[in-house]
């Protein structure tokens, strides 16, 4: 891989990192639901009528949209809304690796390897490390409410096995036309439509600049890149470079936002780096290790 395409992939890392703080400045001008909906809206219209549908049914489209747009974000923003933070979301929503390989042995039977099941083992030690320290800054709902979002993107993840080598960029555009109607009615019906009109009557530039980087640099730049790039490269080439969205998420909440760890949240927050890092790459980096014995052997 040359240069530039790891540039334009920790680029893409930086800029789903720095999403969790851009969520934070929206939600406070939206409530959380609404900013969900006008996120997919956006990043929905007007490229659906440039980008044509991907060779994949309505019914998985469907099933994609709902359960990652309105379940996962559902939860996700109403985390970060009662109190989770934006660093912390970002690492906690990384669940949703260890939530795959579990679900993967459930539905597939495809059984996680040892250094995968330890990589699980760690992430939990450290994510119970940060729930010690749930009364400093959030509270156990935004926690849970987070790995519920992990959860849902797992089972996305999942759906998503089932599409087959499409067009990302296109896929996502096509299930962001999914969401906008139940989430508008969520919102309608759990936020009421006077605290609605009052977010839209009092559109700021930066609740606008908010849904504006939501849609189309996470979204539509996001996505366009990362899967331009595992076409060219591969998916097990790519993907360990999502292992740096919480290293920025939690970086970029920091300088932003003013976030601090403590050391506890601090060894537990790498703690699930670590165990990410197992789950992810462990079955690579043993097989590399094991390549030159079995040669000379």
């Amino acid at each position: 891989m040359g240069l530039i395409d790891i540039a334009l992939l920790i680029l893409v890392a930086a800029a789903w990192g720095f999403n969790f703080v851009v969520i934070k400045i929206g939600i406070a001008n939206f409530p959380p639901i609404l900013f969900s909906a006008l996120r997919f809206l956006f990043a929905a219209v007007p490229l659906v009528f440039f980008l044509p549908r991907p060779d994949v049914s309505w019914r998985l489209i469907l099933g994609i949209g709902v359960v990652l747009g309105v379940v996962k974000f559902s939860f996700l923003f109403i985390g970060m809304d009662i109190g989770l933070s934006a660093g912390l979301a970002s690492l906690l929503l990384q669940s949703q690796a260890f939530f795959t390989v579990l679900l993967a042995a459930l539905v597939y039977a495809d059984r996680p390897r040892p250094v995968q099941s330890l990589g699980i083992f760690v992430a939990f030690v450290g994510m119970a490390a940060i729930a010690i320290t749930v009364d400093k800054g959030f509270t156990f709902a935004g926690l849970a409410l987070a790995l519920a979002a992990g959860l849902a993107w797992a089972c996305s993840n999942l759906l998503m096995k089932k599409v087959g080598s499409v067009d990302m960029l296109a896929l996502m555009v096509w299930v962001s036309l999914v969401p906008p109607i139940p989430l508008a009615i969520i919102s309608l019906v759990a936020e009421g439509l006077d605290h609605d009109i009052a977010a839209l009557s009092a559109l700021s530039w930066q609740g606008l600049g908010a849904v504006a980087y939501i849609a189309y640099i996470a979204t539509i730049f996001g996505f366009g890149v990362w899967g331009y790039m595992i076409r060219k490269h591969g998916v097990s080439t790519v993907a360990p470079f999502s292992l740096l969205v919480p290293v920025f998420g939690i970086g970029s909440s920091a300088l932003v936002l003013g976030e601090s760890f403590g050391p506890l949240r601090l060894a537990g927050a790498g703690l699930v780096v670590c165990g990410l890092v197992l789950t992810a790459l462990g079955p690579r980096l043993l097989g590399r290790l094991r390549r030159p014995v079995s040669a000379t052997s």
